[in-house]
């Protein structure tokens, strides 16, 4: 390998996406990589995104591009809906893989591509980088420093505004079979960073409605049925025996953001975001002792800065992300978020999702 490990990125484009605004600036920001290819839908489309991530090879072929011995990782920052196979062939090339969440449909189809990463010998990360604010890590240091106590409970609120007028790209979010809605896009991104911080899930019960029923498409204005629930109701106990809960509420003209709240013997730590942003609130958190006292705000340390400067934004998160793959990939160091992460966020899904069907109590193995 090169001294800077040469990236291909599939899912490329010039003008917008995903990977132009988050992975190009976190990329472009650190000294240990180097983007020397990119996959597009068309020769075309690929040559103006190469221009745009200064890539010397551009392809219409996703598996070229893996094919390419100028490239170390391949980063697949296409939608799920888009990207049949692509993990797997990324592996099979013997490249080290960062993929976009959802990693897959199910837990055994995320719990197979961890498998086959381990056994080709690669790192694999996935995008689950909120777990990567400054505020969400100072939680979950001062909950195992015992701050507040033992933890008796912990909540979950995250309520989002959602225009009932999408364009037609985004109409797999209203698909349940798709997996990219909002059970696996909200749900998995909320619950990998509240678990993150408090612990994971050891059991589970579920409820999911659909309340908005219909959505209109913008190009055409047709109006589609909608499959998928908009509201997600979770609750069970973590590891540590404390009683969890979470709430996720789309639709509607306005959202509150993220409030997570953990209840201990000693105290209260608070965490609450200033908008309704799913990977980019900015935080505020509060502790209160158990002798009644106001709460006051916990400043977050210097040590907890973001890596890149600036307020904590999803491209420094992404940052920190790549910066830990990095170390995996120069020294075989463990690190997370990878396709093990992702595959148990995976499991907690398809449990919730199986606990509303069923009416059942779900348990996982953590």
């Amino acid at each position: 390998m090169a001294d800077r490990i040469r990236v291909g990125v599939v899912g490329a484009h010039a003008e917008r996406g995903w990977g132009r605004g988050i992975h190009l600036p976190a990329l472009s920001a650190l000294d240990d990589f180097e983007v020397t290819a990119v996959a597009g839908t068309s020769e075309e489309s690929a040559r103006a995104a190469a221009g745009v991530w200064g890539a010397r090879n551009a392809y219409a072929d996703a598996r070229a591009l893996m094919a390419d011995p100028d490239v170390d990782l391949v980063t697949i920052a296409v939608q799920l809906p888009q990207r049949d196979g692509l993990v797997e062939a990324a592996i099979a090339a013997g490249k080290h893989v960062y993929s976009e969440w959802p990693l897959a449909l199910d837990a055994p189809t995320a719990q197979r591509f961890e498998t086959a990463a381990r056994a080709a010998g690669v790192q694999h990360a996935v995008g689950l980088q909120s777990r990567h604010h400054p505020a969400v890590r100072l939680l979950r240091d001062l909950l195992a420093q015992g701050l507040i106590g033992e933890v008796l409970s912990a909540s979950l609120l995250y309520s989002l505004s959602t225009p009932e007028v999408w364009s037609q790209r985004y109409a797999a979010l209203f698909d349940k079979t798709k997996g990219v809605n909002h059970v696996a896009v909200v749900g998995g991104h909320s619950l990998d960073m509240f678990q993150y911080a408090v612990g994971n899930f050891t059991e589970v019960s579920a409820t999911l409605t659909t309340r908005i029923d219909r959505i209109t498409m913008e190009e055409t204005g047709r109006e589609i049925e909608v499959t998928s629930p908009d509201q997600i109701v979770a609750g069970g106990l973590l590891e540590s025996g404390a009683a969890a809960s979470a709430h996720f509420m789309t639709g509607g003209p306005r959202g509150d953001g993220f409030r997570i709240e953990v209840h201990g013997r000693a105290g209260r730590l608070v965490l609450v975001s200033s908008d309704d942003s799913l990977v980019g609130p900015q935080f505020t958190l509060t502790h209160a002792t158990a002798n009644g006292s106001p709460a006051v705000e916990v400043p977050v340390p210097d040590t907890y800065r973001p890596l890149l400067p600036g307020p904590p934004s999803p491209v420094s998160n992404v940052a920190q992300v790549y910066t830990d793959l990095a170390t995996a990939i120069r020294t075989g160091a463990p690190f997370a978020p990878d396709f093990s992460t992702a595959a148990r966020t995976h499991r907690l899904l398809d449990a919730i999702k199986s606990s509303a069907e069923q009416g059942v109590r779900e348990r996982l193995t953590c």
